[in-house]
């Protein structure tokens, strides 16, 4: 079975998370936070130490673990009860991060809709991730030299997988704008899917 899905999409700070925690909050959307998944593990776990030597430096986790850890969260929830897939819209965050993991979840995965969170003021984007960091405690955000590490990466890695579902799949969402019109123009596309 694949999921139906919608991609929130955007450089770091741009406001994923934000959404998708309010999406979540929707009945029939289930919200998963790639970064929070990893977050989430102990750093005693092998994989929890491959996330912390990455994300230190800006970087990204190698396809494979990432989504085998992905896919044991999905399955995990699934078997909680937390996610139906048969009545919901899987929201995602944070994966996939290029268009190898993109291809890695072509058959898993109906894309309906691509929210593209743009912010075009960058120091706007580094304030943010310095406030999460503090608000958060989380190291990756808190060194400017790794939020720069971090956009770059975003801008050559993850940028790219908008061309890979194509151009009909993607709204642009201006996420310079307060959290509630970021939400309110979301909802109107979802309203049609």
């Amino acid at each position: 079975m694949k999921y139906n899905t919608v991609l929130l999409f955007g450089a770091p700070g741009a406001g994923k998370g934000t959404q998708g925690k309010i999406l979540g909050t929707i009945p029939n959307f289930f919200h998963c936070a790639c970064g929070d998944v990893f977050r989430n593990l102990s750093t005693d776990s092998g994989i929890g130490r491959v996330f912390i030597e990455y994300s230190s430096r800006g970087e990204l986790v190698p396809d494979e673990p990432t989504i085998e850890l992905w896919r044991q969260f999905i399955s995990n929830s699934e078997s909680f009860g937390r996610f139906r897939p048969a009545t919901d819209t899987l929201v995602l965050d944070g994966i996939p991060r290029n268009v190898s993991q993109a291809k890695m979840l072509k058959d898993t995965l109906n894309v309906r809709a691509i929210f593209y969170l743009r912010c075009k003021n960058m120091k706007k984007l580094v304030e943010r991730l310095q406030r999460r960091a503090l608000r958060e405690n989380r190291l990756d955000d808190a060194n400017l030299d790794i939020i720069r590490a971090r956009l770059k990466t975003y801008e050559r890695e993850t940028k790219p997988v908008l061309n890979f579902y194509g151009a009909p799949a993607v709204h642009r969402i201006d996420s310079d704008q307060s959290p509630a019109k970021v939400l309110l123009d979301i909802l109107r596309h979802i309203i049609k899917i």
